[in-house]
Order: structure tokens, then sequence, then C-alpha cells
């Protein structure tokens, strides 16, 4: 017999709004006439757009907030009784999107202790409880060291280690892989599968991966603060018309197989595994020689990858954190990399690989401790005079080539919230054409400009950034650079945490920027999917050395060094490898689209070729007679 551990009746919940004075104007409705339940056990995906109301839920599950209206029992217990919430917390455990945030202690072991401690267990049992946790996450053999050696996806198991320490029955983790490399993704993904599976624990995964809710046993769909949608995967993914107008889309395998079925191939949807989609059209598709395979065209290359200036050059660039000390750590070596004006490269690469490195020497946050930066051929860190008598000289013209570069060069941050300050959005994005020396009037209208641009309404000029979802403040960060006009635009992870459409609205954006006005574009990013599908070139760094840098059908061609670095190649180029390596004809492309269709012209050319021999077969028999 299932046991209910989660029941929610006509919760409703409002938060207050306030103007620019700060001084309360209204409320704004979150949550409304939510009614669900959750049996012990169970394994919960929650997804919706942006502000569609997850992570206000996910809050009233662990009496983070009390409901405005109705009730929800955890464990039975009323989560608006304040006196429930220390046992309300130790049933339902929460994992939060960085890791980061949550690691308060300075080796594993005790940061795993923290919350047992907290909730006055006993010294012989935090140490079990501790051991345990340690081995069910996969983490036993880092016991002993600093968190800040770990990768993120090493972080979020410890993260959730510590949560099951305090023995919870339910651990809800809120988009807590939004900011992890693929590998990590899959690190977090399986420890959560695995203490499910084994150890009855009940998961509530909120995400805007749509292949991590392919995994759980039930979807619930959020969409304006209303639950609009609970079902199986397979029952939620069969509704492809209705998804995208709650700002989702279906996992692109899923996608694929819907594409193929309209191209007239027997597949049968929804398909929910790449394996169960292999399986399909091994009975399907014809099996050839790989030396008789055409070379069909790559779709979407682009045939004007080399423009001629080279804007952005490092030349033998490295970078070493605490030089001469015991933490002496070598995170970029000897780069040699050049970017052309107008161009779109992707940058991928682990946690740790040395990405954010890299992007901090190209826009001079960091001075390269080996090689040179060079913004159009000029070493923005070269004094251009040798004599003595001209120091003070060549300190203002040493400024003023690195102003240059900040002018010319912008860059947005992983974590937005950090770019924001200023008490409304309107004035944020006006403090860096201010800062560039224009008059209130001239930083005002490019800010409006770039906030339109980003699709922020001019209702919300007005509000304080941090009253903004996590998405709208990465569209307030992105327009802040935007207003500075910069040539290049380096953006570390600009989607992370946004829905699908979120995310394709700001890739879009970008592009139109790149095609439109020739803004050049650096992009990192742990998606493959969005790099392949956007970027005309890749790097890979891995252990700080630029490992590939080239077209991008050229980097993902190269699947297996991908995933031994922790990456993944995207999913319709995945298939594609998957197919040739069961002896069927299939060519890579950058698109599901792309890859549907090639799928599609090998299968309907065997069919083609099946009927004219049944007709030829037809036809001689006929004559016989």
């Amino acid at each position: 017999m299932q046991v209910e551990l989660i029941k929610i009746r006509d919760l409703v919940h409002r938060f207050a709004k306030y103007d620019e004075n700060g001084d309360k104007c209204g409320e704004t409705t979150a949550l409304e006439d939510i009614n669900v339940s959750m049996e012990e056990g169970s394994f919960v995906a929650i997804l919706g757009h942006n502000g569609s109301g997850k992570s206000t839920l996910a809050k009233h599950l662990n009496a983070l907030l009390a409901p405005t209206e109705g009730t929800v029992w955890i464990g039975g217990f009323d989560t608006r009784d304040e006196k429930n919430a220390v046992f309300i917390r130790q049933q339902a455990g929460m994992v939060f999107q960085n890791p980061d945030n949550q690691i308060v202690s300075s080796t594993i072991e005790e940061d795993v202790a923290f919350g047992p401690e907290n909730l006055g267990v006993s010294p012989t049992e935090i140490e079990k409880r501790v051991t345990e946790c340690l081995e069910k996450v996969g983490m036993q053999a880092y016991r002993l060291h600093s968190p800040n050696k770990l990768s993120g996806g090493q972080k979020q198991r410890i993260a959730i280690a510590g949560v099951m320490a305090m023995k919870p029955r339910c651990i809800i983790l809120d988009e807590a892989t939004a900011m992890l490399d693929p590998g990590g993704r899959r690190e977090v993904l399986a420890a959560v599968q695995e203490l499910n599976r084994k150890e009855h624990i009940s998961m509530i995964l909120i995400t805007h991966y749509m292949e991590e809710a392919v995994e759980a046993d039930r979807i619930l769909v959020m969409d304006g603060g209303r639950l609009v949608m609970d079902g199986t995967p397979g029952e939620i993914f069969s509704q492809r018309e209705e998804l995208p107008a709650h700002g989702l889309q279906l996992p692109d395998v899923t996608e694929l197989g819907y594409l193929l079925r309209e191209k007239g191939l027997p597949v049968q949807c929804p398909v929910l595994r790449e394996e169960e989609l292999i399986s399909q059209l091994e009975r399907c598709m014809p099996r050839t020689a790989p030396e008789s395979w055409r070379d069909d065209p790559i779709k979407n290359q682009r045939k004007d990858l080399e423009p001629e200036r080279i804007i952005l050059e490092l030349q033998g660039a490295g970078y070493t954190y605490g030089v001469g000390t015991p933490y002496e750590t070598h995170a970029l070596k000897s780069i040699n990399l050049r970017i052309a004006a107008g161009s779109w490269t992707g940058l991928a690469g682990h946690t740790g690989s040395g990405k954010s490195t890299l992007l901090q020497l190209l826009n001079g946050l960091l001075m390269p401790t080996e090689g040179r930066v060079l913004l159009e051929g000029r070493d923005i860190w070269q004094e251009e005079s040798e004599n003595p008598e001209k120091k003070s000289k060549k300190r203002s013209k040493k400024k003023r080539h690195l102003k240059e570069l900040t002018r010319r060069v912008g860059l947005v941050f992983q974590y937005p919230e950090y770019q924001l300050f200023e008490e409304s959005v309107l004035k944020d994005v006006c403090f860096g054409p201010k800062n560039l020396g224009l008059s209130a009037k001239e930083a005002k209208e490019r800010a409006k400009r770039a906030l339109g641009l980003v699709g922020i309404s001019e209702e919300q000029f007005a509000q304080s950034p941090f009253a903004l979802s996590g998405g709208q403040k990465r569209r307030v960060a992105i327009a802040g650079i935007l207003a500075m006009e910069p040539d290049v635009l380096i953006l570390d992870e600009p989607t992370a945490g946004l829905d699908p459409e979120g995310r394709r609205e700001i890739l879009e954006l970008l592009k139109k920027l790149n095609r439109e006005q020739g803004l050049t574009i650096l992009l990192v990013s742990h998606s493959m999917e969005d790099i392949a599908a956007y970027a005309d070139r890749v790097l890979v760094l891995d252990g700080g050395e630029l490992i590939f840098d080239d077209r991008t059908e050229e980097v993902f061609s190269h699947s297996e060094a991908l995933e031994a670095m922790g990456l993944a190649v995207p999913c319709g180029m995945r298939i594609a490898d998957k197919l040739r390596s069961k002896g069927i004809r299939c060519q890579s492309a950058r698109s599901l689209k792309g890859t549907a269709e090639a799928i599609a012209r090998v299968y309907l050319e065997e069919q083609k070729k099946n009927a004219a021999e049944s007709k030829a077969e037809q036809k001689g028999g006929d004559s016989t007679c």
C-alpha cells in the first residue's frame, strides 16, 4: 500500500509588490488553486517556464514558505504551524541550483556532518551517517578533500549527501543540474535514480532539461501558477502540440521520433529514450557496407566562416593562480587562439577546464602570466614606451588600451545576479553607457533599446532587478552589456536556468545580432545542442589546454574524445553515430531536422528501390505467364 507523503489542498500563494520607493503597491499571485498528492518513494519531475511557480511550490514542500490560502501537509504535518518547520525540513531536504551556495565547511566530511550536527545527532551516529551517505553518492574517496577542488557535479553530489545525512523521506532538487556540464548532470541524475530505487527516498526534480524528466515516474507541468498537466512521461510528451503553449518542448529524441514519423518512417511515438529509437530504426532501415556510403552534404553549414579581420587573439597565453605559493594552479597553458570579427564561436569544457579564466583574459579582467592578449593586433598589456621619464604616460596608455577593450568586448557572467545592483532595471542597464561618458539621455535611450531587444517590457523598467525571475535577470544582465554597444559579446552560460522557450529566445536574439549587425559572439555553454545549432566554430578546453579548435561538425565528430572529457555530442549526431556503428548509413547533421532528413533520405531510397524491384519481379512474372 502506497503511503501519502505530501498532500496539497487549495494552495494559494501571493507575494507583496513594491514600487520604486519601496512602498507596497499590491500583490502578485504566484500559486493558485494547487491540489496534488505525492506518494512516498515516488519520483516526480516538475516542469514549467520561468515564473510558472515551480520554485515557489518547491519552497512550500520544505516549509520555507507558508500558504496564503489552503494547506500543505508534509508527512502529515501542517506547514503553516511554525512548530513543525524543523521536523518538516528533516522530512523534505532541499538541494538548490548552485552547489557553492550550500557548501559551508572546509572538508567534505565536515560539510556532510553539518546538518545532523544542527539537529543534535550524536557524534557516533553522525560518523556513521557521513560514511553511509558519501558511499551512496560515490564520494567516499573524497571524504577528507576540500570542496573547492571538486567539479560542479561532485559538489552537487556532496550537497545531496548533506541532505541525505538528515535522513529525509524526500529530496527536492530545485534545478540542481542547471549549472553543471553534461558529465556532472549525468552523475547527479544517476545518484538521484539510485537513491530513489534502492533507498526508496522520494525525489522531486524541478528541471528545464526534458531528458531528465523522462526518468521520472510522473510529471507535473506548471503554468501561470497553476498545475496544468499531470501524467506519466509518455502521457505528457505525447502532447506535442500543447507543450509549446506552456513554454516547454519535447526531449530531443522524442522530437526526432515525431519528425521521422512525419517523413514516413514507421516510428511509434512518443519515443522517450535513444535506445528505443535506435531499436525501431534497426528494424526498418537498410544496412549498407560503409565503403558504399555517399558523402551527403552537412546541413546548416555557413560559407562565410573565415572573415578577414581578426579582432581578438591569444598568443601562447597562460594563467597560473597562486604563483609561488603551495596552491599554485595552472588554469590555462599556452593557448593560441584567433577570433574573427563577425564570427560565432562556441566554447565547451567540463567544470574546471579553464573556460572562465579564458574569458577573463579576453576581457582584460586577468593579465596573462605568460603570452599575450591582442585586440586587433595590439597587445593590451604592453607598455608602449621604455623611457623611464615617461612612466606616467605609459600607465595612461595602458589604461586607455584596457578601457578600449572593456568597451569593445562585453562579458556577461554566469550568475547574472552578481552583475545587478541598481534600484531599478532601467538604472542598472544605464550604468555601463554612463561609465563610457554618455549623457544621461543617451544612456537611457541605449538602455531602453537594449531592454527591448532582450524582451523586457516597459512596465518592468521601474522594478527592482532583484524582484525578477532568474531568466529575467539573465536578460537584464545581457541588456546591460548590449547597451554599451560592444563589437564582441562574450557570454558565460547565458541560458543556464532558462526554460526552453526562454533559451530559444535568447539564442535567436544573439543570432540576429550576429547575422544582421555583425556582432562577434563567443558563447560558453554546457548545452552541446545549443552550440551545435548556433556556433560555426567550436573550441574545447580540457585541463587548461585547447584540445579542439575547428568547425562545429568536425569537433562533434570526435564523440568518444568528448565523452571522455565529460561532455556530450548533440542528440541527433549521437543517434547518427549509433546507427553507423550498426551498419546503417546515416550522415550527421547539426540540427534535429537535418538528422531526420538524412535518416529519411536513406529509408525512402530503400523503399523506392524495393518498390522498383518488386515491380520488376511482378512484370517478369507476368511475361513468363
